[in-house]
């Protein structure tokens, strides 16, 4: 049953600065579409920080209503593949962005956006996975595609290990079998998260800043799953061993990579680049059926329960770094 008016948490323009907070509205302030949905769940991403912050890129017309991630239940439909009461999730895209998203009680979505929800997971677990796990997902697989398989024992580096995208990847890789793992963590207090999630070993930033500008230096991973970017995949390309790869997902270390040719001239690297927010729908329902099925990981994920008017004070440990593992938006 549809109320008339409901609360979001809402992003606008006061002066100089950008102001999120709750706000009651009703369905005339959302954005058009014609399947109408009621949350259940959303999830908090990297991205859902960087947009409420001014100038970050991710919103350029206020006010909106950030969230890049919702699951619910269908309370209005006006296109024959969904129906009322029926469960479904949606990530990516424009939601959240140019488009009204998940941080509301009620969300109004293109019908091409949508996603019914498999069985196998619950809503809870989709936003537990969300889009930090679907990034993962897409990362796992393009590395397996590229040659990485649990019985040749490669030797694997996750980045940004305690975050969204690399906690997920860590769970993954440790369900499929892989038994060295190492992750990248930034402080101590991460270490314990990762080596739960299926870390095998733990470095620190500066042991991978070995010298400034490496052309090309011992090659100690076969695979790396990048979630961070910058100079970090600077100092990593050259660190790959023969017939490697990196995926490449991140931005949160910066968007300038430093390397040169010879990696991938001399030792056959690959880099791979990850987008899950205009992946076709025949993709993402591919790692959706994954984890509906053989990656049943979601027991094993580290997450937290808030609700609505607690998100700015998630938003705010994302930005500080503090965050850890996942949280999701339970309404």
């Amino acid at each position: 049953m549809k109320q008339d008016t409901f609360t979001a948490m809402v992003v606008e323009e006061q002066g100089d600065a950008l102001v999120f907070g709750p706000k009651t509205i009703g369905l005339d302030d959302l954005h058009q579409g014609d399947v109408l949905i009621k949350v259940a769940y959303s999830s908090v991403n990297y991205k859902d920080m960087l947009a409420v912050q001014k100038n970050a890129g991710v919103i350029r017309n206020y006010p909106m209503i950030p969230g890049i991630d919702l699951a619910g239940v269908v309370v209005s439909s006006d296109s024959p593949d969904f129906s009322v009461g029926q469960e479904v999730l949606v990530t990516g895209y424009e939601m959240g962005m140019s488009h009204t998203g998940g941080f509301a009680q009620y969300a109004r979505i293109p019908h091409e956006w949508v996603v019914p929800l498999l069985a196998g997971l619950s809503m809870k677990d989709a936003m537990i996975i969300g889009t930090a796990g679907l990034t993962a997902g897409l990362s796992v697989l393009a590395l397996e595609n590229a040659g990485m398989k649990p019985q040749n024992a490669p030797r694997l580096l996750v980045t940004g290990a305690s975050g969204g995208v690399g906690s997920v990847a860590l769970a993954i890789l440790k369900h499929l079998g892989y038994p060295q793992i190492t992750a990248l963590t930034r402080k101590d207090t991460q270490d314990e998260l990762v080596r739960k999630l299926g870390a095998t070993d733990i470095i620190k930033p500066e042991q991978i800043f070995l010298k400034e500008n490496p052309l090309l230096l011992k090659g100690i991973y076969d695979y790396v799953l990048d979630t961070v970017g910058g100079d970090v995949v600077s100092h990593l390309i050259p660190q790959i061993d023969y017939d490697g790869a990196i995926s490449l997902c991140g931005n949160a270390a910066g968007v300038k990579v430093a390397t040169n040719v010879l990696p991938f001239i001399l030792r056959g690297v690959q880099a791979l680049g990850i987008d899950s927010v205009q992946i076709s729908h025949e993709k993402r329902c591919k790692v959706w059926e994954k984890f509906a099925s053989e990656w049943k990981i979601c027991d094993n994920l580290t997450y937290n329960e808030i609700r609505l008017e607690e998100l700015p004070n998630v938003i705010q440990e994302l930005k500080e770094g503090r965050h850890l593992g996942r949280t999701i938006v339970v309404f």
